[in-house]
């Protein structure tokens, strides 16, 4: 009844809301959150939230790829194994990213839980980071972006994933690697007693990896079925910020899209999950200068995620999933420029 009764844009934004729903429940009730585990274990003497991200990461490199064996996830028709792909961007868009989040004190993932909380702070990190991701992706500035950093610099005879090229070596396919990749992950993460103690820690850690494997499976189910084109995509918070707000304005004349309906998830999610634990509370700028640090971070983490063909979540979680190439230098970026732009604020540069 439901497929009879719902279009495929809404089916698709139902997937993309189903999950979010999840990740924004993990934000708010099991702290999981990227420049909060980075910032913990700089300086908090900490490792459990980074443990936390690496469950999350085991488990949707387990159940993505044991999907794509099953037949459940067409993991070769994400646009993160794209047959082109650029080392640059991702580096350098990282690094952008990074300090943007620092600067920010959010990334778009951590705004939009935070924004479901009450804090109007986040809700300016919102909207400029959408908009910046537009103005770099297809605005004022993305000639230049393809021209300084061409997207498919480096052409891949297939699927540009570290999974498929071992596959192909070894003449076992991508599960096999991606299966393996992903046990070794998540032993690791859980070797520590002071880790699986927290048992919190460990089921939103997981849940998150679900959702992240839920995307491409229902994304996957929609494309096959659908006789529209349908992409298979994943999580990432940067772009679809931008089309959220382009939604909300003329949603009259453009269909609800996956990217939209994960916002809106992602928002809902973290919205019940402060209600429910009574966290709930209206928070706004107080100080110029922090309202200056976050715009200019926005501004960064916008461009930074189109460069790198994703943010925290977008390549810290879905593309890593499925081991693209570009996954581990864009996550090697945002951590150095995590630690470079803590460092600033914490011995003071001109942003502050």
């Amino acid at each position: 009844m439901m497929e009879l009764a719902l279009s495929d844009a809404h089916l698709a934004a139902l997937v993309g809301g189903l999950g979010g729903i999840v990740l924004g429940l993990a934000a708010r009730l099991g702290r999981f959150c990227t420049l909060g585990a980075i910032e913990d274990y700089l300086y908090g003497n900490s490792d459990l939230r980074l443990r936390m991200w690496g469950v999350a990461i085991g488990v949707a490199m387990l159940t993505s790829f044991g999907a794509g064996s099953l037949g459940l996830a067409d993991l070769t028709g994400a646009a993160y194994l794209a047959p082109g792909w650029n080392p640059a961007g991702h580096v350098l868009g990282g690094l952008m990213f990074g300090i943007g989040m620092a600067l920010a004190g959010n990334c778009g993932f951590g705004a939009l839980a935070r924004l479901g909380g009450g804090d109007l702070r986040s809700f300016v990190i919102v909207l400029v980071m959408g908009i910046s991701a537009y103005v770099f992706m297809s605005g004022p500035l993305s000639g230049l972006r393809v021209w300084l950093f061409p997207p498919d610099l480096l052409r891949t005879d297939g699927p540009s994933g570290l999974a498929h090229m071992l596959g192909t070596l070894a003449g076992t396919g991508p599960t096999l690697p991606g299966l393996l990749a992903g046990a070794a992950i998540l032993g690791f993460s859980c070797r520590s007693r002071d880790f699986l103690a927290d048992r919190k820690l460990v089921a939103w850690g997981a849940a998150v990896g679900l959702a992240i494997a839920f995307a491409w499976v229902g994304s996957s189910w929609l494309a096959h079925r659908s006789f529209d084109a349908v992409a298979v995509q994943g999580y990432t918070f940067a772009a679809p910020l931008g089309d959220s707000i382009l939604f909300a304005m003329t949603s009259s004349g453009m269909p609800i899209t996956f990217a939209v309906g994960s916002v809106a998830g992602v928002w809902t999610g973290a919205f019940l999950g402060s209600l429910g634990q009574g966290l709930f509370r209206w928070e706004a700028c107080e100080d110029p200068r922090e309202l200056r640090r976050q715009i200019f971070g926005a501004i960064l983490m916008g461009g930074g995620a189109v460069l790198s063909v994703g943010c925290t979540v977008g390549q810290g979680l879905s593309a890593i999933s499925i081991l693209s190439f570009g996954a581990p230098l864009t996550l090697a970026g945002i951590f150095a420029g995590v630690v470079l732009g803590l460092r600033g604020l914490i011995t003071g540069f001109n942003a502050t």
